[in-house]
């Protein structure tokens, strides 16, 4: 339940305030004078979403100063709660003063109930919605600062999704345990990868990348373990695997769905013991590798189709990464199109939505390669719409016009269509908007706009 704290030495008048905010479900707190009142705020300051203050505590005292300075105490100790001026027409000036000092409102004496009401449930509700959105932005800045503890191998990003993908690896990069990350072609699992190597106990180690997807079947597991020579038609010497190479360091195995089943019965024993043979050898060898899966498929479905091996899935999916595809980030596009220019040209507003408008079936590396082409194709030091050859490409959306035609940040209603349309998403709309997602809060903040 909201909390008022009415500041006042008429008790008729605070008792008649406490039983109108009784009736709207509004809590009170009373004290009868200045030293009263702050007291209260400071041992109560969590609870209390706003002050109601009296002008005048002195019998017989009209000017208003004591009015004056409650207030300036109490914006001085508690810069944001919102504090409504109780005020007699006699010093109607010193709470106008108040107010361009930042006084919420002022009401004259006697007030109107419906007036009272509607103004205090809309202060506290700001009220709420701007802390709410400032642990928010409390929260993000202190997970942000902790990444950039970490190194994150150029990540580029700006979405949530993203980030909290970032930052699961960074959590398990500590551990020993197998990592499995799933998500699109192109999404960027071998840069989630690197990171998991970069900040584990052995980033000084090697990092080897196999692609299973990348050849044959019968060819993989010589990949994996090795041959002699000899072990199989063209092996004329013997030949060191991907496990031998990544000793001490972390194996990337990408696409490992097509894995023949062969192949993953040795990599099940590998995990498990840290041992194996070449092919055409019986020497048995001994690596400690840390081993980190990615895929593109259900491997759900290839297990019961009888194609994976499901003690292999779960020996692998200790942990699981999902990485969206780049239309789930779109907040990630704009950064992403920018790291890929590297300051050689800029994108107007209409190319900046025709990028997020677009699907990206083929997620970052897509983007990589429409920005390389976009950059050569390009006649000025500008890329438009028509330079990005995009399929579809999209008509500008209506706050994004808005704001580049003005040439000016987006006023209260380019900002509310823009969330209106990312649902709620403040990175999305940010992106959307041309600008960082603090900067957007700050604008929501100072327009009195509040995340749905």
């Amino acid at each position: 339940m909201p909390t008022v704290l009415i500041i006042d030495d008429n008790a008729a008048i605070a008792v008649a305030l406490e039983v109108l905010f009784s009736l709207h479900d509004i809590d009170a707190l009373r004290a009868a004078s200045p030293e009263a009142g702050l007291a209260l705020l400071e041992q109560r300051s969590a609870a209390i979403d706003l002050v109601i203050q009296d002008m005048n505590f002195t019998a017989d005292t009209t000017s208003g100063e004591e009015g004056v300075a409650l207030f300036r105490a109490i914006r001085a100790r508690h810069p944001d709660l919102p504090v409504i001026l109780l005020t007699a027409w006699t010093h109607l000036n010193a709470a106008v003063d108040l107010i361009k000092a930042g006084a919420a409102d002022y009401l004259a004496k006697p007030w109107d109930d419906n007036r009272l009401i509607a103004t205090v449930t809309n202060l506290i509700e700001l009220g709420q919605a701007n802390r709410a959105l400032s642990q928010r932005m409390q929260s993000e800045l202190r997970q942000r600062r902790d990444l950039e503890k970490h190194d994150l191998r150029g990540m580029v990003w700006q979405d949530p999704a993203t980030e909290r993908v970032i930052h699961l690896a960074c959590q398990v990069a500590r551990s020993d345990v197998p990592v499995l990350i799933s998500g699109p072609n192109g999404s960027g699992k071998e840069r989630i990868a690197e990171i998991i190597q970069a900040n584990s106990a052995v980033r000084d180690g090697p990092f080897v990348v196999l692609n299973c997807g990348a050849l044959p079947a019968e060819l993989i597991e010589a990949e994996l373990f090795g041959a002699d020579a000899g072990a199989y038609t063209g092996a004329s010497k013997a030949r060191e695997g991907k496990f031998e190479a990544a000793d001490g360091g972390t194996l990337f195995l990408d696409e490992i769905g097509n894995l023949p089943l062969a192949g993953q019965m040795k990599l099940l024993r590998v995990l498990e013991t840290g041992r194996f043979e070449r092919l055409g050898s019986n020497r048995e060898r001994q690596v400690r590798v840390r081993v980190v899966s990615a895929t593109n498929a259900d491997l759900q479905a290839m297990i019961r189709a009888g194609t994976f091996r499901e003690d292999l899935f779960y020996r692998l999916n200790v942990i699981e990464l999902n990485l969206p595809p780049l239309a789930a980030r779109p907040a990630d596009i704009l950064p992403l199109a920018l790291h890929f220019l590297d300051g050689r040209k800029t994108l107007d507003a209409h190319a900046q939505a025709a990028l997020q408008a677009h699907g990206w079936p083929g997620n970052v590396r897509e983007l990589k390669n429409v920005m390389q082409r976009a950059c050569l194709l390009a006649s000025g030091d500008v890329i438009k719409v028509t330079d990005l050859g995009l399929p579809a490409a999209a008509a500008p959306s209506p706050a994004l016009s808005a704001a580049s035609t003005a040439d000016a940040e987006p006023d209260r209603d380019a900002i509310s269509q823009a969330l209106r349309r990312a649902h709620g998403v403040v990175a999305q709309a940010a992106a959307e908007l041309g600008l960082s997602r603090q900067a957007l809060y700050r604008r929501m903040e100072r327009l009195g706009i509040a995340r749905a």
